[in-house]
């Protein structure tokens, strides 16, 4: 973003760096230039005429968190939310849409959603031409006339600034009986533009095992601490044993909460064996941002709370999932570089929030944003407070919503 005719410096102080080489992390001042840039770093800065000023009472502050796994194609699927709702609003500067449009509708998705967004808005192409239009209603996978070869690689080749890997959705509910197949097609895709693959993994077929089987160094699994009936790692010890294995040799298990993909007890038991997830994402959309989600500040909080250490939720938020996408996120504050940030903090408190299965945990350790930086522009921020719920008739009975 340029420097505009209203810029002006931005100074931030007493701030607590975390995730960004300060291993003390002692409170400091950053200031940034009119034109967003990093300008000066340490104690006791003096603000230049005009800047406008931050206290920020010792927060922490993080690289920019970023969402791997969001719905943000508004107006292009019909579950789809706006950036807003997720993006700077909510602390995250970098969102990540997996797979809301296809090769047919993405030059809509770029033109009237990426291009316009405050955010850093990239994406993963789903392999289905037709995206999540009318998600599962008509699924996009049905069978081979649903994938175009040809128009996928072409749409990279026009996108490829904004497109970061394939997105396959392998469950029953998308693929029918096709099985694995589509996960297939998608890993050769994908290795011919040399980008990962995400594979939403639920209910089988495919299974979370062929699936695993098929993925390698880079590739995403989302979803990975599902509560579902044959799709759940401590289900099956084998599957547990394969998902460790294939998490050292490079897979990344990302969370991708969702409305019916993250399981307190799953990711507990996972976490006390050692297995944490490469990255922390929300899964958000219109039927999960309500309930069970909210937003990426209280997944967080859900992760924290079933013994995933602090500095581990926030790696998993900021330097993992960059590295996912290939965007480059100094590990340190550096003069010279384009600010992008989070400013937050860890306070006490006693919520009551729930799984996708309807379990319910008390969280006593809230990641509260305060604000989202992006160049010289502060926008404040805040855990989202969700709406009343309805109830929603549809073609499969009815919904809370």
């Amino acid at each position: 973003m340029a420097a505009t005719a209203t810029a002006k410096p931005l100074l931030i102080s007493n701030v607590r760096p975390v995730a960004l080489g300060d291993s003390t992390s002692l409170p400091t001042d950053i200031l940034v230039g009119a034109d967003g840039m990093i300008a000066a770093v340490g104690p006791s800065l003096q603000a230049p005429e005009g800047a406008e000023r931050i206290d920020a009472r010792g927060a922490w502050i993080s690289p920019g968190w970023v969402d791997l796994h969001v719905h943000v194609w508004y107006g292009g699927t019909d579950i789809s939310i706006r950036p807003s709702e997720c993006g700077v609003e909510r602390g995250v500067t970098t969102l990540v849409d997996a797979g809301s449009a296809g090769e047919s509708n993405f030059h809509g998705f770029r033109e009237y959603i990426i291009e316009p967004a405050r955010e850093r808005i990239k994406a993963f192409l789903n392999l289905g031409s037709i995206g999540l239009v009318a998600c599962n209603r008509v699924p996009e996978l049905r069978d081979i006339k649903d994938i175009d070869l040809d128009r996928i690689l072409q749409c990279h080749a026009d996108n490829s600034e904004h497109i970061v890997g394939i997105k396959v959705r392998a469950s029953h509910v998308i693929t029918g009986s096709w099985g694995v197949t589509p996960v297939k097609l998608g890993k050769k895709i994908a290795k011919i533009l040399k980008i990962p693959m995400m594979v939403h993994v639920g209910e089988p077929p495919a299974l979370y095992d062929e699936v695993l089987e098929i993925l390698g160094p880079g590739d995403i699994v989302t979803h990975c601490f599902n509560g579902k009936a044959g799709s759940s790692i401590m289900e099956d010890e084998d599957l547990f044993t394969l998902a460790e294995r294939c998490a050292a040799e490079g897979v990344r298990l990302d969370i991708g909460h969702g409305g019916a993909s993250f399981s307190f007890k799953v990711a507990e038991a996972a976490i006390q064996r050692g297995l944490m997830p490469f990255s922390i994402s929300t899964d958000l959309h219109g039927h999960s941002m309500n309930f069970p989600v909210w937003d990426l500040a209280t997944t967080m909080s859900k992760l924290l709370s079933v013994g995933m250490p602090f500095g581990r939720v926030v790696e998993a938020v900021t330097h993992a999932p960059a590295s996912a996408i290939k965007v480059e996120m100094p590990k340190s504050i550096t003069v010279g570089a384009r600010a992008d940030f989070t400013i937050f903090d860890l306070v006490d408190g006693d919520l009551e929030a729930t799984d996708s299965n309807g379990d319910t945990s008390r969280l006593k350790r809230l990641f509260e944003p305060r604000y989202a930086i992006i160049g010289s522009e502060a926008v404040a921020a805040s855990r989202y407070v969700p709406r009343a719920r309805k109830l929603v008739r549809h073609s499969h009975g009815l919904s809370w919503r």
